[in-house]
């Protein structure tokens, strides 16, 4: 990456997000949803003459949101059946909502190359990441492992997302049914009149 002159990015796709629920407190009915979105990138680095080398990064974006669930005050128990097995209890405190995200694959919007030595740069390294701290199903997406070295360049790049975030809790509908019954009447198709002799 150190040789690189200049990078474009070709391809952003979304690999997974982390959402975490927690109820707001002192605000009732109000939830907190807490989402880190995981990024692959794919780049063509440009090192001089000849074709570019392709080279895949991940990327991580955290993002939190407050959204209204209504207030959940019904206790849920529940059993899951096993077969040639005693009914596992499942006892749930609250219907608290859990949190849904659908996202499309994000835009580049621009990839910028960058020499973290030089004074001024403005750019925020990020020298203390722990790559322990990626989910192995993260790090398996990628054919090579990560790597995070000391590399005096680094690219930085712009996303757009676009993303709807909701909550959902199971509710219980009451739906009439009815008995089947024989129609009375009969349905007779309409007709165009027949055309009058002149």
């Amino acid at each position: 990456m150190d040789r690189a002159i200049s990078v474009k990015c070709t391809k952003a796709e979304v690999i997974w997000i982390f959402s975490d629920i927690e109820p707001v407190p002192f605000n009732r009915g109000f939830y907190s949803v807490d989402l880190k979105y995981f990024f692959k990138i794919t780049l063509a680095v440009f090192t001089g003459v000849g074709h570019p080398c392709t080279i895949e990064g991940l990327s991580t974006f955290e993002k939190k949101v407050i959204l209204f669930g209504s207030e959940g005050n019904a206790k849920i128990f529940e059993s899951r059946y096993k077969e040639d097995a005693f009914d596992a209890q499942l006892w749930k405190k609250t219907n608290m909502p859990h949190a849904v995200v659908e996202v499309v694959d994000p835009i580049t919007l621009g990839a910028k190359l960058v020499d973290v030595r030089s004074k001024g740069c403005g750019c925020c390294a990020d020298d203390d990441f722990d790559l322990a701290s990626i989910p192995d199903s993260i790090s398996r997406v990628f054919d090579d492992s990560l790597v995070l070295g000391g590399d005096a360049k680094r690219v930085f790049v712009s996303l757009g997302i676009f993303s709807i975030i909701k909550l959902e809790r199971k509710t219980q509908l009451l739906i009439p049914s009815y008995d089947f019954c024989v129609p009375q009447k009969e349905c007779v198709g309409s007709t165009a009149p027949a055309p009058k002799r002149p």
